[in-house]
């Protein structure tokens, strides 16, 4: 599998993040985190409060300290959903279960809560991070699917951005930096290769683009191809393009080249 970015300079910028970071996907996490090394590339690290309704991440011995380590390091943290579980009751039509049951295996937490649900899930989670000595300025949904009610609790939140599968959006007035994502779906071995062709195909889609998102996420680091696949494109971006962490694209620090926020 190729991996070139056409018309890919050092103007040009990626920014990695991890995704689904709790304490029961530490150890695939810590394994994605070293890709990234050597070199100063930082990530953003989602984080997950109480995963697939796990333990609560701030009552796991040791976890907020490895984070406190991780942010002092370079990284930030991003609330990725509370449960990253969908429960919001069935899907309504044939369209609305591919997006929530096809697309991501029921992990679409955030798609279909009504908005008091979606605001008490939100306070709670930001009440767990800031908990174990977390800053916290965005909110990513799980599976980037954020609906109606979900939308409308967020903008009751101090918090900044969040993002969708192709763009950083400012929550409060709506403004975005185009940054199309990578990412791989590893739940079979076909759905692996077809990953492979569509972040081919956008590598080659979008290799003019100021900004490029890695979105890894613990399962990746199951599968050897995966984790090789990642190594090549985070290597050629080390040297065609430099990093930025998602939340510099609105902070005026490593403007974009041709970005717009509009």
């Amino acid at each position: 599998m190729a991996h070139g970015v056409n018309g890919a300079s050092r103007e040009g910028a990626y920014a990695v993040s991890i995704h689904d970071v709790a304490p029961a996907t530490w150890e695939a996490c810590s394994r994605l985190l070293e890709l990234l090394a050597p070199g100063a590339v930082a990530a953003t690290l989602l984080v997950v409060p109480r995963y697939h309704g796990g333990p609560a991440a701030d009552e796991v011995p040791g976890f907020g300290a490895e984070l406190r380590a991780r942010v002092a390091a370079g990284d930030e943290i991003s609330l990725h959903g509370y449960l990253h579980r969908d429960d919001a009751g069935p899907p309504r039509g044939p369209l609305d279960w591919a997006r929530r049951r096809l697309y991501t295996a029921a992990e679409g937490e955030f798609a279909a809560l009504a908005e008091a649900e979606a605001a008490r899930r939100l306070a709670a989670g930001l009440r767990c991070l800031t908990a174990m000595g977390l800053a916290v300025r965005s909110f990513v949904a799980p599976a980037w699917l954020l609906g109606p009610g979900s939308r409308r609790a967020l903008a009751g939140t101090q918090l900044d951005y969040t993002a969708s599968r192709d763009a950083l959006i400012r929550i409060h007035d709506g403004s975005r930096v185009a940054a199309p994502s990578l990412v791989w779906s590893t739940r079979s071995a076909w759905r692996r290769r077809l990953s492979a062709q569509v972040n081919a195909r956008r590598l080659q889609q979008h290799g003019a683009s100021p900004l490029v998102r890695l979105a890894l996420h613990p399962a990746d680091a199951g599968h050897p191809e995966v984790l090789d696949a990642w190594r090549e494109i985070i290597g050629t971006f080390k040297r065609t393009r430099r990093p930025m962490l998602e939340f510099d694209a609105f902070a005026g620090r490593g403007r974009l080249r041709g970005s717009a926020a509009g």
